[in-house]
């Protein structure tokens, strides 16, 4: 069986693996995002040392973004106009590529995620389905017709604008760029600025969570009227709170108010909003899926 590589590119921690499914991982390194030079250097420099143990038929990225996944562009596989400092416009894949010889996928990490539940996950079977990490920042991959959904660049879930709730003390949002946006609302550090401390210290009962599943119903009750998804699943550190989940699904209920008829939403919402089959392994099996793609298409 062809051994592949696969990058989670994170903006705290890459995790970097080898294998080829979620039962066939040979072995796996997380460091810390650092500079541009010193983290691709590390990652690059696992892959060399690993090849020598397995050779690789193609490397996978699922990288933070903004990204260029372009495969035309003269850009592709760069990180374009990321909040991240020191990370903008840097080449990412490229580098993978010279270094190692061998194909190279590139995609979002939500993309990547999105790709490795459909796989082996939660989206087994189905072909239009939304992948949302909640979490430092909040992005959203998105399968469509069978096919990962990219179009101007690639989706960009976490930047829809959101209406202030009227019982938020800070009702302009975080996000840099705009503001009020779900990500300015509802991810990691939006809970953290709002109420002073970080969010996984506030207790269940705390407002902060109720506060948190309308922002983060009001986000997927546009996304199901946009993209009709048969499935959506919700990642990353703010859904460990798994309290969320219910008033999530009752408040999208609410806000949809019986427009959308159908049974997933109607009758079984507990089986249309869950969490990740894969845990927190789904970016980096979606990296795996990418090489294999990526290999597949060479």
């Amino acid at each position: 069986m062809p051994v592949y590589g696969g990058i989670e590119a994170g903006g705290t921690k890459f995790v970097c693996a080898v294998g080829s499914a979620p039962d066939d991982l040979h072995d796996e390194i997380r460091f810390p995002t650092t500079t541009p030079a010193e983290t691709i250097g590390r990652a690059v420099a696992y892959f060399e040392a690993q090849a020598k143990k397995y050779p690789l038929a193609a490397i996978g990225i699922a990288s933070f973004g903004p990204v260029d996944p372009d495969p035309a562009s003269a850009t592709w596989g760069h990180i374009t106009a990321t909040p991240k400092p020191g990370w903008n416009n840097i080449e990412f894949a490229p580098v993978l590529r010279r270094a190692l010889d061998v194909p190279v996928g590139f995609d979002t990490d939500v993309n990547g995620a999105a790709l490795a539940e459909y796989r082996w996950g939660a989206a087994r079977g189905l072909d239009t389905f939304i992948y949302l990490t909640i979490g430092t920042g909040i992005g959203g991959g998105a399968m469509v017709n069978g096919a990962l959904l990219h179009g101007l660049i690639h989706p960009e879930m976490g930047h829809i604008l959101l209406p202030p709730h009227p019982d938020d003390p800070y009702p302009a949002g975080f996000c840099p760029f705009h503001g009020n946006c779900m990500e300015g609302m509802a991810n990691g550090p939006a809970i953290e600025k709002r109420w002073g401390q970080k969010a996984e210290t506030l207790p269940a009962d705390h407002p902060a969570w109720a506060l948190e599943a309308h922002y983060l119903a009001a986000g997927l009750a546009n996304l199901i009227c946009v993209l009709s998804p048969q499935r959506i699943i919700l990642g990353g550190g703010v859904m460990q709170q798994t309290q969320l989940f219910p008033p999530v699904r009752t408040r999208v209920t609410e806000l949809l108010n019986g427009y959308v008829q159908s049974p997933q939403i109607l009758q079984a919402i507990e089986n249309y909003i869950i969490p990740p089959a894969l845990g927190n392994r789904a970016g980096v099996l979606g990296a795996i899926a990418l090489a294999e793609q990526a290999a597949s298409s060479a």
